[in-house]
């Protein structure tokens, strides 16, 4: 996943991004409101993670004002404040999660797979190109007025990438979301499935490109 993260301590801030990125998530840091505001609506971000005591204002606030501008990432608030007043004005301004310093990596890890489990699951309900239509709600996949069969499994590789149609998409983050494991023979598995969903949209108006060292990225291609 893509990740931002705002976090004015520098121990703190380092810790976070090496854990994450540890973790083969892309993470972007920023020390600031105004740095983190400008990040967070030029870039689109799965996970956004706030502390909410900053140096040039507050965390609540810049949740507040990404709501404000419509940015919709899942918000993760950090903070040393424990009280339920403080709690429920971060959820009030729109942020989705709450986590106490000092942390368990483990559980912040747990934390942000969660939110991005939230955020752009759900592909389209439907896709039409050419003579291909994908009903993803009946999960029925036609060419040319025939339909095309996709195992349970070729489905959901089919619907994260979908979900995310564009982006590259991480290797890790596609075995974490539909085998929600990184084992060798799940990553094997991913090959054999991608390579199948290739064969299956041939000659179709979209396809799934391979980003040498990053991932895969679901397009269309005319």
């Amino acid at each position: 996943m893509n990740i931002l993260v705002v976090e004015d301590s520098t121990p703190t801030r380092e810790l976070l991004e090496s854990t994450l990125t540890s973790a083969s998530h892309r993470v972007t840091t920023a020390a600031r409101v105004s740095t983190g505001l400008r990040l967070a609506t030029q870039e689109d971000f799965d996970v956004v993670v706030i502390d909410v005591m900053l140096p040039d204002g507050s965390g609540v606030e810049l949740c507040a004002e990404l709501r404000r501008r419509g940015v919709s990432t899942p918000i993760l608030f950090l903070t040393a404040k424990g009280e339920v007043g403080d709690r429920i004005a971060g959820l009030d301004a729109g942020g989705d999660d709450y986590m106490r310093k000092p942390f368990a990596v483990a559980e912040l890890l747990a934390r942000v797979r969660a939110l991005g489990r939230r955020r752009g699951l759900a592909p389209p309900a439907r896709l039409a190109w050419g003579d291909t239509r994908v009903d993803f709600t009946a999960r029925h996949l036609e060419r040319g007025g025939e339909e095309v069969p996709l195992t349970a499994r070729e489905w959901e590789v089919l619907e994260t990438l979908a979900a995310r149609a564009g982006r590259v998409v991480s290797r890790a983050e596609v075995l974490e979301l539909v085998w929600h494991e990184a084992t060798g023979s799940a990553s094997e598995s991913l090959d054999v499935i991608v390579s199948r969903l290739r064969r299956k949209l041939a000659d179709a108006s979209c396809s799934i490109r391979t980003v040498r060292g990053q991932g895969y990225c679901f397009e269309r291609t005319r």
